[in-house]
């Protein structure tokens, strides 16, 4: 089927293989190999459907799609969402042989279908329901007793089923084998007995399960976060993107009387294409939390007690003027990934031009070396999918950046693109890659070396192994001169990330022409680092010395020295060396990699200010709590893993008196005597429009045109002479030393899954109890010689503690090493991490 939207006006497609037909007596053109649903469709020709969908395979299950084509024998009915475009086709859409034919079809599916529109949930949105009306025969000639099944049930946490309802569509079973990766719901029974269910102990429980319940034509699918709760006709709704991490899906949020109801996926062809996870779906939830923070805190005597803005102002100002006057490198920023690009900006230029520190991160500790990634050139998602090579250097993608694993997926099973994966443990991609090359943590550069180069020795002589790395090379041998995407991001926490940059200019080094996805999880932490929110970079990649003297011209003044990252930062606190930390959205003490280091540093911090929209365990220590605006309750724009630039979109009300970042940082400049110039979101992006070299030409009107709602990806063209440079590639390369294996310790493998404890997923009553426990999964083998082999309490050490854990054996857990998730419910991963560790090694005892 050709791969082209039903929006692409005709007078567009004449370069693309185009044929002709006669539509209703009407020359049309079409493309060639497409249904002909989607070629009435761009001519303005609505062909009534069920089961068929523009982003899975046609299949011609409901007939609802009949029209009259003209064959050999004469004019037939044949489905049009089955039958492809070819020169010279005759159709009917609109004959009375094809009226009675809908008619027909429609009858039937009424005849077991309950008439409960006034309580169904799809009410007023539902395509069966509209057909109906417009297709329908008007009157039902069925009077027996309708089929009656038990209804609802429950086939996951958040998706409930009404089998009275279904029509057997099959969208929902399509979606969850070809899209969603995750076969765990079919059609089981015959003829009128047919329903739709789940496998014998094994519930729906795909992170995608949400899409079923939007693309079910008939209600038969419902949400647990939307029954019952409101009717299309009294939501309002604006378009906006999710936030749920970095992928930068497109979606609606829709509400009523001022509280978020639902979000809705948006087909964005370059970057959701319709789909969302679960968790960007359903994590509205935590903006209706009664614990939101509606009013700033100021800490007495040991105590949280509101206060006026004027008021905390007034005493945020004090702290950080008296920790200026020691030197504004006692001053750091942790945290930012989830604010706008607007309020990034403004933070960034309230610390590097009005407090003087360059000390600001938004990665956390869990990121790559910024200067590194944002210098390596960058992909689109849409060039990785049809990539002639794809290698993969991640996390888990499908736990950290869920619909960038649908498309990678779409990519390996459709469009056939083989895929490496360098990994240190099986993940969600692994069973659609060509080539999987398992390696030990601490060694991503060995292998990536060894993969470029068969000069170079390959650290694992078992015979998997070897055969693994020989079709890899072959793989690379074949495409050496073609399009080589590289997806880069941090596997595990418990490794250095180091040797993952190596691996990137390894891999850059012999493919000149490969380009570098980024797959970093938070947020908008792309934006965080574009807008100049990490030490010794700019607004615009770039570096702090290079455009000095540009921004000097604008921001007055900038810090003398780069200033440190996260695990720098919370290093000089914990040497009693830093008197000021602001934290903007962000958690150390939860979400920091080494706990242990966190606490030490916020034991000695003197004075600690939270701007955020929950109190959490690190805002607990602070002094005073200012609180934020939260996503869908402020504008601006976002930046995604590709550099694309999207809109934000308000569409609710901040609870109390709580603010915009970007007024925030700009009323705390006031206080601190120095005035940013922002008197709204337009004026911050047109400054950075006017001197950020990578945003150059990207205006606002520019952004907010129809043409480009899919976003823009920066830069739109070369940088004009006058303003500074972006970052290039650094040319210096280091090589990291290979760590002796110690055959007495495993090598811990620790990554996000996506149901966590983080304060927003735990917010939201939909989403808080769906993550799994903590436990650590260890090959049989190496539990074998502590007699533990069917699960058990192993005490697991490291040089940082020792905790008492859950022990699962995995047979997938490479040999040598043990995953243990991060920040799941009693993983106690942090508790093992050091910071500063090239790898963490474990001891396993009985307890």
């Amino acid at each position: 089927m050709a791969d082209i939207s039903t929006t692409t006006p005709i007078d567009h497609i004449q370069d693309l293989n185009a044929v002709t037909i006669t539509l209703d007596g009407v020359p049309t053109k079409a493309i060639k190999g497409e249904m002909l649903i989607q070629t009435a469709e761009r001519a303005g020709n609505y062909i009534p459907r069920f089961c068929y969908h523009p982003r899975m395979k046609p299949v011609g299950m409901c007939r609802m799609c009949l029209v009259e084509v003209k064959g050999p024998r004469g004019f037939t009915l044949q489905p049009a969402c089955y039958i492809a475009a070819s020169e010279g086709q005759e159709v009917i859409t609109n004959s009375d042989k094809v009226k009675k034919a809908q008619e027909g079809v429609l009858e039937f599916l009424l005849v077991n279908h309950p008439l409960d529109c006034p309580v169904c949930d799809k009410g007023g949105e539902c395509p069966l329901q509209d057909q109906t009306m417009s297709f329908g025969p008007g009157e039902s000639r069925f009077v027996e007793e309708k089929r009656h099944w038990e209804k609802p049930i429950a086939i996951s946490k958040l998706v409930f089923l009404d089998r009275e309802r279904c029509i057997q569509c099959g969208r929902c079973t399509r979606f969850a084998q070809e899209v969603g990766g995750d076969p765990l719901i079919d059609f089981v029974g015959r003829g009128d007995h047919i329903e739709v269910s789940t496998f014998p102990h094994d519930p729906f429980t795909s992170y995608f399960s949400g899409n079923t319940v939007q693309i079910c034509p008939v209600g038969a699918l419902t949400s647990k976060s939307y029954r019952f709760k409101a009717r299309p006709w009294d939501l309002s709704e604006v378009e906006t993107t999710c936030k749920a991490c970095s992928v930068g899906c497109r979606m609606s949020i829709q509400s009523s009387v001022n509280a978020v109801i639902r979000n809705i996926g948006i087909d964005s062809d370059p970057v959701n294409q319709s789909w969302l996870c679960d968790k960007g779906r359903y994590n509205f939830d935590y903006l209706n939390s009664p614990e939101r923070l509606r009013h700033p805190l100021v800490k007495k005597n040991g105590q949280f007690v509101e206060a006026s803005w004027g008021e905390a102002f007034s005493v945020v100002a004090e702290g950080i003027k008296k920790s200026i006057s020691l030197g504004s490198d006692k001053v750091a920023v942790l945290g930012g990934a989830q604010l706008a690009n607007e309020d990034i900006y403004a933070w960034a230029k309230l610390a590097k031009s009005v407090i003087g520190t360059d000390s600001l991160d938004a990665q956390m500790g869990d990121g790559l070396p910024a200067k590194a990634l944002l210098s390596l050139p960058r992909a689109t998602i849409d060039e990785a999918c049809s990539a002639d090579l794809v290698i993969l250097l991640t996390p888990d993608i499908k736990e950290e950046l869920p619909v960038l694993y649908l498309r990678l997926n779409q990519a390996a099973t459709k469009g056939h693109v083989p895929i490496i994966e360098i990994s240190s443990r099986p993940s969600g991609m692994t069973p659609y890659v060509k080539s999987l090359l398992n390696y030990l943590p601490g060694e991503a550069a060995v292998v990536a070396k060894a993969l470029v180069n068969q000069s170079e020795r390959f650290p694992y002589e078992d015979s998997s192994s070897q055969q693994a790395l020989e079709f890899s090379r072959s793989l690379l041998d074949s495409v050496k001169s073609k399009n080589i995407v590289v997806i880069i991001g941090r596997p595990s926490l418990a490794e250095s990330a180091e040797g993952i940059v190596e691996a990137a200019y390894t891999f850059m080094d012999a493919f000149p022409q490969a380009k570098f996805l980024p797959a970093l999880r938070r947020a908008n932490v792309m934006g965080a680092l574009e807008m100049g929110f990490s030490p010794g970079l700019l607004p615009g990649r770039v570096a702090l010395d290079q455009g000095r003297a540009w921004y000097e011209k604008n921001w007055q003044s900038l810090p003398a020295v780069e200033g440190k990252d996260a695990r720098g930062i919370l290093s000089q606190a914990q040497n009693g060396d830093l008197e000021t930390l602001i934290l903007l959205g962000s958690d150390p003490l939860v979400d920091f990699p080494d706990a242990q280091l966190a606490k030490q540093a916020f034991e000695k911090v003197p004075f600690i200010v939270a701007v955020d929209i929950f109190l959490n365990e690190s805002s607990k220590f602070a002094d005073v709590i200012l609180p934020a605006a939260g996503f869908g309750e402020r504008s601006g724009t976002t930046t995604n893993i590709e550099g694309r630039i999207s809109r934000l979109a308000q569409k609710v009300v901040p609870p109390g008196i709580a603010r915009p970042d970007w007024m925030i940082a700009s009323q705390l400049s006031e206080y601190l005597g120095k005035d940013l110039g922002f008197d709204s979101l337009e004026s911050i992006w047109n400054e950075i429009e006017k001197l950020a070299p990578l945003y150059e030409g990207i205006s606002l009107s520019l952004l907010s045109s129809n043409e480009n709602k899919d976003g823009i990806i920066a830069p739109l063209a070369s940088i004009s002479g006058q303003r500074p440079a972006i970052l290039e590639p650094d040319t210096t390369r280091s090589s990291t030393r290979r760590i002796p294996f110690d055959a007495y310790s495993l090598r811990l493998i620790s990554n996000r899954n996506l149901y966590d404890q983080g304060t927003l997923t735990q917010h939201c009553q939909f989403l808080a109890n769906l993550g799994d426990q903590g436990a650590l999964q260890v090959n049989p083998y190496d539990l074998k010689s502590l007699g533990i082999l069917s699960g058990g309490q192993v005490r697991v050490r490291s040089s940082r503690s020792s905790v008492v854990l859950n022990a699962v054996p995995n047979q997938s857990i490479p040999r040598g090493s043990a995953w243990l998730g991060f920040n799941l419910t009693g993983s106690k991963a942090s508790e093992l991490i050091g910071a500063f560790s090239d790898i963490i090694e474990i001891r396993l005892e009985t307890p």
